[in-house]
């Protein structure tokens, strides 16, 4: 071999361990999966960013984030989280996305999964048990049915004794029939019969307010929905529109517009899911993270919308309140 040529080869086997050092690593993707829309969730998305950082991951340097957004229209929430799987992602967290709860369980045979739910997701069928998950998902849950006794308390205070209250759902979503049938234990208590009004699209809600209407309703208490909280300044519209007193389970309603609403942090919740997916990025398994619950619920009165419908907050409820809104 001439000299030349050994120089040549030599130099280039010298380049070879500063080749491989020059390729970059491969940077994991993280499946953002939600049944709401980038426009009412920004603050949300924001916290779960802050999470991943805290956690030693930012975005565009070494974690990409992949966002799938059903903008309200829930039945395309199976598609969107189809998607993500065949995108191979490394990890999927998925918001407001319960309402298709086997579409959930078959992204999580493969893929590392964190869901922030309202709903019990023993119950749901996605998990063994809170403590310890099992499989391949865990996350966040309020359990949001236990909160509809205090609601319609709190509600009450509010507003005269009625003898009927409306609650909207969203009969597509699984933790419609336990909001139904915790309220409606609920409302026995108070002597109150409960009407329940469906929407499954934005389109449902005029009739919806029409049949509260018809039906004499005092009061209205909206479910946890995704598509609700999506479109959750068209409902506080008609909800002043009509002149009906009512609570919700999100501090964004009451941000909103909304009269009152009584529930557990959002943002909260987007952010202890945020730190779950870091730890899962880091290597940790979803069967050995437990699925947390809230320890703070959040009271909100809205004290101007409460003025436009004529009703006076009593001293005891505004001293409760988080937060009164002037």
């Amino acid at each position: 071999m001439r000299r030349r040529e050994v120089i040549t080869l030599l130099g280039g086997a010298a380049a070879w361990p500063l080749a491989a050092r020059a390729q970059p690593a491969a940077v994991p993707v993280v499946g953002f999966l939600s049944g709401r829309s980038l426009a009412s969730d920004a603050h949300l998305v924001a916290a779960f960013r802050q999470a991943l950082n805290e956690s030693g991951f930012v975005e565009g340097q070494n974690v990409a984030i992949e966002f799938r957004w059903a903008e309200g229209l829930l039945n395309r929430l199976p598609k969107l989280a189809a998607d993500l799987v065949q995108r191979k992602v490394a990890a999927i967290f998925a918001g407001a996305s319960d309402v298709h709860v086997g579409a959930l369980q078959v992204a999580a045979a493969t893929i590392p999964l964190v869901l922030a739910t309202g709903g019990d997701p023993v119950a749901l069928g996605v998990i063994d048990s809170l403590n310890r998950p099992g499989g391949n998902l865990t996350g966040v849950t309020v359990i949001s049915a236990a909160l509809w006794p205090k609601r319609l308390e709190l509600l009450s205070d509010l507003m005269d004794r009625t003898s009927v209250i409306a609650l909207l759902v969203n009969p597509n979503n699984a933790s419609a029939f336990p909001a139904t049938r915790e309220l409606e234990v609920a409302a026995r208590s108070f002597g109150q019969t409960v009407i329940v009004l469906n929407a499954r699209t934005e389109n449902d809600f005029g009739a919806a307010f029409e049949m509260l209407l018809a039906q004499r309703a005092g009061g209205l208490v909206v479910s946890d929905d995704a598509l609700f909280q999506n479109w959750r300044e068209t409902l506080v519209t008609l909800a002043a529109r009509h002149g009906v007193p009512t609570i919700y389970g999100r501090r964004e309603y009451a941000e909103a517009g909304g009269l009152i609403s009584y529930g557990a942090s959002t943002t909260d919740q987007y952010r202890q899911s945020g730190i779950y997916v870091g730890r899962i990025l880091k290597g940790a398994k979803p069967a050995d993270l437990p699925f947390l619950q809230p320890a703070k619920f959040e009271l909100m009165i809205n004290l101007k919308t409460a003025k436009t419908l004529g009703l006076d907050v009593p001293s005891t409820l505004l001293a409760r309140a988080d937060e009164v809104i002037e």
